[in-house]
């Protein structure tokens, strides 16, 4: 059996602690890096484990929570471990988004909220060879979410052109989707 005090255990463990619906402060955390886990986040969102999904929303909630990114990559952090982990695009999808008021606030496949504001901007980068648009916007820390192809359209919907380009507002911030073609 794992040892209770390390691996997924000690993940598990170190993200229960964060009181009601806060998130652990991993960014105080500095722990010793302990290796890699076998968990990776496919560019569609799903957290596998050694190969199989992890089919338990409520772990894979909590995980997301102990999630960081270090110049070396993604982790898992604990106070005690400190655990790489790989990640295909981002660890987060933008799955729904709703206005409220002057704000646009996106919710994440693993449960966040977020209001697009400056402090948590809306980019669209496109890819040169296909012009295919690339939105995500900023979740915490430096984690961000890719904005489903849906929610995209959405926005797309309701944007207005300014400038020859579609534009988006949030939270007193303008937001371009891109060239008007």
């Amino acid at each position: 059996m794992d040892n209770p005090k390390s691996g997924l255990n000690a993940v598990a463990e170190a993200a229960k602690q964060a009181p009601g619906k806060g998130l652990p402060p991993v960014h105080l955390w500095h722990p010793e890096h302990c290796g890699e886990i076998d968990i990776v986040i496919r560019e569609d969102g799903v957290w596998m484990h050694e190969g199989s999904p992890i089919g338990r929303k409520e772990l894979v909630r909590l995980f997301s929570t102990v999630l960081r990114k270090d110049p070396d990559g993604y982790h898992l952090v604990t106070p005690v471990e400190k655990l790489k982990i790989s990640v295909e695009d981002l660890p987060f999808r933008a799955v729904a988004m709703r206005r409220e008021r002057d704000a646009l606030i996106f919710t994440t496949d693993v449960g966040d909220e977020v209001r697009a504001s400056e402090a948590d901007p809306i980019v669209v980068e496109t890819d040169p060879a296909t012009g295919e648009p690339a939105p995500r916007i900023h979740v915490r820390g430096d984690l961000w979410a890719r904005i489903a192809r849906s929610v995209f359209y959405e926005m797309v919907e309701m944007a207005q052109e300014v400038d020859g380009r579609l534009v988006v507002q949030s939270g007193g911030q303008v937001f371009s989707l891109g060239a008007v073609t």
